[in-house]
This record gives structure tokens, sequence and C-alpha cells, in this order.
């Protein structure tokens, strides 16, 4: 199984899912995790913009280019929305994936239940914490339930 790991960079949820999903037939992907690197890609490759609209928006296609991609090859699209920053790059994310028809696993704190109860609302899972997810995929491969 693919799936891709979409949303917030900013804490280790990422690693939570991997590691425990252990020994399962999955395949992680993920968006580029390192800000600066994220951020500059379309400067570093295509050329220094002096308006910060241009750097950021040649940096967001390229990305771009890369997430369409790994959504599309995705058979699970997981997406995280931390507690810090809004993520409306997570929220287009979910939306894609669910306009493709991937199976979607939402990921976040009761905090955010009003505020993304549509995105909640596409999802065929709402988790709250990443090993809900890994028993989600864990259920999905081999039908165990938690022990």
């Amino acid at each position: 199984m693919k799936v891709y790991l979409s949303g917030e960079i900013h804490t280790d949820w990422r690693e939570q899912i991997i590691t425990g999903a252990e020994g399962l037939d999955v395949t992680f992907t993920a968006p580029v995790t390192d800000h600066a690197a994220s951020d500059d890609c379309g400067v570093a490759i295509l050329g220094a913009e002096d308006d910060k609209f241009w750097h950021d928006r040649k940096g967001a296609q390229i990305n771009a280019i890369r997430t369409r991609k790994a959504i599309a090859e995705a058979d699970v699209v997981v997406v995280r929305f931390g507690d810090e920053y809004k993520q409306w790059n997570a929220a287009f994310d979910a939306g894609y994936a669910a306009a493709l028809g991937k199976s979607l696993i939402v990921l976040h704190g009761a905090d955010h239940a009003h505020a993304l109860k549509e995105v909640d609302a596409a999802a065929l899972a709402v988790a709250s914490e990443p090993a809900q997810v890994v028993e989600i995929l864990r259920y999905v491969l081999t039908g165990a339930l938690p022990g």
C-alpha cells in the first residue's frame, strides 16, 4: 500500500506512523519537510526573484508537481493539521485527494473539529493520534484489531 503523509512539518507525527507501521506492507511518501528547501526550491532551480510573491509562487508550483504526483500515486492519503500554524496547503491536499477519490484519513486534535468539519466529512476516517492511523493501516492490510 502506498501512503502519502501530508500536512504540518513541525512535529514527529510522520516518524510515529512510519515506525508504528514497521512490518506492514506500506511505502510512505511525503512532501519536502525541510521548510527552507521547500520555500526556496523555485528560486534555487529557476533563478532569483526580487518580489517575494514570485519567489513563493515559483516554490509553490514546483512543490505542487511533487505533491500532485504523490497524491495521484497514493492508495491512502493522511493529512495532519497541527496546532501551531494554519495549514492551508494541508486543506488543499485533502481536497485534492478527495477530488481524486483517494482514501483520506484526516489527523487533528479536538480543537480543530469545527474548523475542519467539511474536510472531516470528506474523509473516510478522522484520527486524533498517529497511533490510530497506524491501527487503521494495520486493519486495512491484515483485518487485525488492536491488541
